[in-house]
């Protein structure tokens, strides 16, 4: 009987790319020596996932401030300064995003020229500044296919959802959400 993946196929596939290898040293090299040794050979389904990590989005982009949600009790929440609050409520930022596979350059554009730029890989320590210029260290993840980074008093998502750039920010149950459409 000649069933897929069987020896017999794997030996007619050899020897139709005209490479002849003895059929019992494909019968050692292909077939279990006992019942518990079995033979399995990846997917392509399998290999394909393999090829890039699980949860993986593309966020790669230019983004327009749309709208947001509960800003004014998050900036508070987590001590802005009233002149940096100030400069973030309702301002048209455009965020750039560059993304190499895991590798991003987050870079945020506020009216008037000030720029904030967050280069990370995920799952890997790299050096990061906060919306109010404060700088510190973290480990952007990947998590069901949103970036995820703990901020030193927040925690911080960032996801494409229905081809928008979606943020929330969380501090202690205060959550603050940031929609932007993609306009590059």
């Amino acid at each position: 009987m000649d069933l897929p993946g069987s020896s017999q196929s794997v030996m007619e596939t050899l020897q139709s790319l005209g490479l002849h290898t003895p059929s019992s040293l494909l019968s050692t090299l292909l077939l279990p020596q006992a019942s518990s040794d079995v033979l399995s050979l990846p997917s392509q389904e399998v290999l394909s996932s393999q090829a890039r990590p699980k949860g993986t989005m593309a966020f790669a982009g230019k983004y327009e401030f749309e709208g947001d949600e509960n800003y004014d009790a998050f900036v508070q929440k987590i001590g802005l300064p009233s002149d940096k609050a100030e400069m973030g409520r309702n301002c048209k930022i455009v965020t750039e995003v560059v993304q190499n596979g895991n590798d991003f350059t987050w870079t945020q554009h506020f009216p008037g020229g000030h720029t904030t730029t967050n280069s990370f890989t995920v799952g890997k320590e790299a050096d990061m500044e906060t919306m109010g210029g404060k700088k510190f260290k973290a480990t952007v993840k990947m998590e069901d296919g949103k970036l995820v980074a703990d901020f030193p008093n927040y925690r911080h998502t960032a996801e494409i959802s229905g081809g928008k750039l979606v943020e929330i920010s969380t501090s202690s149950g205060v959550v603050y959400k940031r929609t932007s459409k993609k306009i590059a």
